[in-house]
């Protein structure tokens, strides 16, 4: 357009010039005057045309100036948007990476655990107890060790969890995980099918250190999917005290800091009591950590709540019937016989100023529901609540090491190679 622009101002300006030379002859003026005047005219609207040459000119400069300024801009946000992609790629590779170790360090302790079985399993040895068996007897013990050794090998492990509800809403506050493992044929294996052979050969702290390791996992995926539940996992005296499996378990609790507020360690009255220097300093390692403790399967309510609140213990599990059985009268009011001192009602409430709270376990009528908010207790867990359900498939799917990874590595083990 500009190119077309210029010539028609030139054309312009030469017959505006000619015009005026043409009226001034025509006046009378004469030829001098007329060149005079068509000259004089065309000079001037030549120099008032270098003027808005000049400040078209200097208009297209500005324009292109702005242009360019606009494509740097457009650049600059292209280079920075690159940059976040480039930063989000980085933080992605090193958070596969962390993960792609992670997995080979979980796969390294799953296989040392399943390692650990077979060994005991291998080579037909029986411990003395299996020995005095009949051969029938002795050969039905090892296909059923077998079995148990293919479950946890091929990750045929079930878990269930129970809900513990609040009283006397009863909404749901936490779960306690229970294990199940299945044969080849799908059929499962209760605990006190397996364990009348697997705890005399030795094998329940292999099953306990697995299972607690499995636990970890199903909390883990859960937190990642926003599902903010709190679960308890049992952990025996013997995995505290397995020097072998718990400096790596606590490696991978450390890793996973912020689990501490959804798994909670639970343990029988018993082992508690009878825990030595060795499961109490790993204890206190666990509870530096975060994580919290449980006692279940308490049968005596004169406890030390000194040592439970320095033991980071914050629940106890006591079972209704035996919370029932305890209450008395005396000179008048109801108390528990551990406690005559103490007001029946009042238990709960010494607890809580410990930071401990009373769940009352193994509730099964409604009856147990009203005798149980009488002593303000708040926690209820038993099949009155809900029963023990499988966790879902998908789950326990994403949550487990692939079975062929662990295969490979226990083969590698038994050639004599290195994990």
């Amino acid at each position: 357009m500009r190119r077309l622009t210029l010539p028609l101002l030139l054309g312009a300006y030469f017959i505006s010039a000619l015009v005026l030379a043409l009226t001034l002859w025509r006046g009378g003026g004469g030829w001098t005057v007329g060149v005079a005047a068509f000259v004089g005219g065309l000079s001037f609207a030549l120099a008032v045309h270098g003027l808005i040459a000049r400040a078209l000119a200097s208009a297209e400069v500005a324009e292109d100036i702005e242009a360019i300024r606009a494509a740097q801009r457009i650049l600059l946000e292209q280079i920075e948007k690159m940059d976040e992609r480039v930063a989000e790629a980085v933080k992605d590779v090193a958070k596969d990476a962390r993960k792609s170790e992670q997995l080979a360090g979980e796969v390294h302790m799953l296989e040392d655990l399943v390692h650990r079985l077979s060994v005991r399993i291998s080579d037909g040895i029986l411990p003395p107890s299996q020995a005095r068996l009949a051969p029938q007897q002795q050969a039905q013990s090892k296909a059923l060790l077998e079995t148990v050794r293919a479950a946890l090998t091929e990750n045929r492990v079930d878990l269930y969890l129970q809900p513990i509800v609040g009283l006397p809403q009863r909404r749901r506050m936490y779960y306690e995980s229970y294990s199940r493992l299945r044969d080849e044929t799908g059929r499962v294996l209760m605990p006190a099918e397996y364990l009348k052979v697997a705890e005399p050969e030795g094998l329940i702290t292999a099953i306990d250190n697995l299972l607690l390791f499995r636990c970890v996992q199903i909390v883990r995926r859960l937190a990642k999917e926003d599902r903010k539940v709190g679960i308890f996992c049992n952990i025996s005296q013997a995995s505290l005290a397995d020097e072998s499996f718990f400096p790596q378990f606590l490696d991978l609790l450390s890793t996973n800091r912020d689990l501490a507020g959804a798994l909670i360690f639970e343990m029988g009255q018993a082992a508690f009591d009878a825990r030595g220097s060795v499961e109490a300093r790993n204890m206190a390692k666990l509870a530096d950590l975060g994580f919290r403790f449980s006692l279940d399967k308490v049968t005596d309510l004169d406890l030390d709540f000194q040592d439970l609140a320095r033991s980071d213990v914050k629940f106890v599990k006591v079972a209704a019937q035996v919370l029932l059985e305890q209450l008395t009268e005396r000179d008048g009011r109801l108390v528990l016989q551990a406690l005559p001192d103490l007001a029946a009602e009042d238990f709960a409430g010494l607890t809580r100023r410990y930071g401990v709270e009373i769940i009352a376990e193994k509730v099964e009528t409604e009856r147990q529901v009203v005798d149980i908010l009488e002593l303000d207790i708040a926690l209820g867990q038993g099949h009155l609540f809900g029963e023990p359900r499988p966790i879902r498939d998908q789950v326990l799917a994403e949550t487990a090491p692939p079975p062929a990874y662990v295969q490979t590595s226990l083969a590698r083990r038994a050639a004599g190679g290195r994990f």
